[in-house]
């Protein structure tokens, strides 16, 4: 949640004079073609190219260009524009004493394909040399929540309370608080900050808004929609946002409304799942050919040793090619990456529909261990429950 909000604002809090880094809003994985010339953001990319070329020893262009190739990755759902990012910034990629906007952007391109201790490696660079740097303090707090090490996460999303807009640090800790036993505080702190606050931006809005409501899909509540169309109210083209209200429909065998929500999207692997899920539950004719696309995409994905989108591939297996073991040891891979509350909910379901005891004891241990509220999850690693297909 934390790692694909952040991407509009690191927009709002670049403390550079170079250039705004921004970082990724999701990690699914596309095969699209590039911007049309005629595209805005294709004339953009031309004139910071030509600009970088004129300067390979300046940082300054450079670094514009790698955020403008970020953004890029982040509108479009293109992984590509994350590479294009990183050979703008080929001249300094492996100095560890680069300019801090380089190591900003370096650790934005790291942590979106999951080398997460290098991006940390980064983040700390960063913080040694300013220790007031609130993109650095941010991101550090993603990544430190991904990995599961939360008590680190909290201390940075609080020593970002005196260098940001009030919604922002809410809306940090609250993300920790949710997934450590303090859902509940977590939820109601974070609601009425955001009903206090005089102004917010959309991007905050709708940061907070999709947190709100997945802390309340979490436990049920029925609140969690009008979070969401909260946040698609302030953010319509968020990515990550459209991908958790899917899934907070298909839970509410809305599969109807998944399909008019994402439309004809086809470019993103991630919403392209939720679609395939959607028409297969409403018995629709297209789903076999959803599939069958999700499918090549997924092989092509292995093919070049990818392992970023292993969560949706997990789900791909489980759900869509009925094959719970391959389910339950992507499941497994991927959690040995991060420990978001839908990683652990693909293993739990794996786990179960595979009858692995081993990855039952793991899910357990993690809710024991952090305390995480989420009911649904816990019902699945009862002894003798299975998923139903």
């Amino acid at each position: 949640m934390l790692r694909h909000l952040l991407g509009s604002l690191a927009i709002a809090f670049a403390a550079t004079a170079m250039a705004a880094p921004y970082i990724p809003a999701d990690d699914a994985q596309v095969l699209e073609r590039l911007p049309q010339r005629s595209v805005p953001q294709f004339r953009e990319l031309k004139v910071l190219r030509a600009a970088a070329a004129l300067a390979p020893d300046d940082p300054a262009p450079a670094v514009a260009l790698a955020a403008a190739y970020v953004r890029a990755s982040r509108v479009e759902g293109d992984p590509r524009f994350n590479g294009y990012a990183q050979a703008a910034l080929a001249r300094w990629w492996q100095d560890p004493e680069a300019p801090t906007p380089v190591l900003v952007l370096r650790a934005t391109i790291l942590q979106n394909r999951h080398e997460f201790d290098a991006a940390i490696a980064d983040l700390d660079r960063i913080l040694k040399r300013e220790p007031r740097h609130a993109q650095a303090l941010l991101t550090r707090a993603t990544v430190l929540t991904v990995r599961g090490r939360f008590a680190e996460a909290r201390a940075d999303c609080e020593r970002l309370a005196a260098l940001v807009p009030a919604i922002y640090a809410a809306t940090c800790t609250a993300a920790i608080d949710s997934v450590t036993g303090n859902a509940s505080r977590a939820y109601e702190t974070l609601r009425r900050t955001l009903d206090g606050a005089v102004r917010v931006d959309g991007a905050g809005r709708a940061w907070a808004e999709t947190l709100l409501a997945e802390i309340a899909h979490r436990r049920g509540d029925p609140a969690a929609e009008r979070h969401f169309r909260a946040a698609l109210d302030a953010d319509p083209s968020d990515l990550y946002l459209i991908g958790a209200y899917s899934d907070w429909l298909l839970d509410q065998r809305r599969a109807d409304d998944v399909i008019a929500l994402l439309g004809k999207e086809t470019r993103i692997d991630a919403l392209l799942l939720r679609l395939a899920l959607a028409q297969r539950a409403s018995g629709r004719a297209e789903a076999a050919a959803t599939i069958e696309t999700l499918r090549a995409r997924f092989e092509a994905s292995r093919a070049r040793g990818d392992s970023v989108h292993q969560r949706e591939n997990a789900r791909f297996e489980l759900a869509l090619n009925d094959d719970p073991r391959s389910a339950l040891a992507l499941a497994l891979d991927n959690w040995k990456l991060q420990r978001e509350p839908s990683d652990l909910r693909i293993l739990a379901e794996a786990g179960a529909a595979a009858g692995d005891l081993a990855a039952r004891d793991t899910v357990r241990r993690w809710l024991a261990e952090t305390g995480i509220e989420y009911p649904a999850v816990a019902r699945m690693v009862e002894p003798g429950t299975s998923v139903p297909k």
